[in-house]
């Protein structure tokens, strides 16, 4: 004759089996959300201008990171600092980034815009980001000599008194080993090649990788 089972014994088994069932399900989701996200707010240096886009240190990075944050590129060719800060809030709303990295401003000093508007539209950026909860990283650019020195100091000192006076860590110069490279260098001397696009990661890895840490992500030695 077949053994029964309790009627209270068995409400009791229905119930963890049905708790470890909503546990799992639960897990989930809460995995996904709990991956980091990363924004992206930049110009054609970040846009890939003129190469594939899976091969531009955005999608780079995104590789190098393997799925262990979510990499959302904003980067649009031609965008200056004043489109970036006017798109940014709705950003932050929408994607709910922890880390930004803000690349803006050449596409000003090509302008000749006011470094003092550069200055105002990226601090603004930064301050918008740091209160929607995010960790910022400041990617710094410098324009050709022949602007001419004042305005070349002007405009580079901007990034160095920023990341300054906001406590965030600063990439000096985004194209270092690769402006001056001929071989790196599209033909209209503005924009990185292909090949230089793991030159430009590698550049901002450094910075990137203690704020990525704090967020929980485990990162290969050989990344450092």
């Amino acid at each position: 004759m077949r053994k029964r089972i309790p009627v209270g014994r068995a409400h009791d088994t229905l119930a963890m089996c049905l708790l470890w069932a909503l546990l799992v399900l639960l897990a989930v989701p809460a995995t996904a959300a709990e991956r980091p996200r990363v924004l992206v707010m930049g110009d054609s240096l970040s846009a890939a201008y003129g190469i594939e886009r899976e091969a531009g240190w955005v999608s780079l990075l995104a590789q190098r990171l393997e799925g262990k944050a979510e990499v959302i590129n904003a980067s649009i060719s031609g965008e200056t600092s004043g489109g970036g800060a006017a798109r940014l809030p709705e950003l932050l709303r929408q994607h709910a980034p922890q880390i930004v990295l803000l690349e803006l401003g050449g596409n000003d000093g090509l302008r000749g815009l006011p470094p003092g508007q550069l200055r105002t539209n990226l601090a603004g950026m930064i301050e918008a980001s740091q209160a929607a909860g995010a960790e910022v990283l400041l990617l710094g650019i410098d324009i050709p000599p022949n602007y001419g020195p004042a305005y070349r100091d002007a405009f580079t000192a901007v990034f160095h008194r920023l990341a300054e006076r906001h406590g965030v860590p600063l990439v000096p110069f985004l194209l270092q080993g690769v402006a001056l490279e001929e071989a790196l260098m599209q033909a209209d001397g503005l924009h990185p090649t292909a090949e230089a696009q793991p030159v430009m990661l590698d550049n901002v890895w450094p910075a990137l990788a203690p704020l990525l840490r704090a967020r929980g992500i485990e990162l290969a030695a050989r990344q450092d």
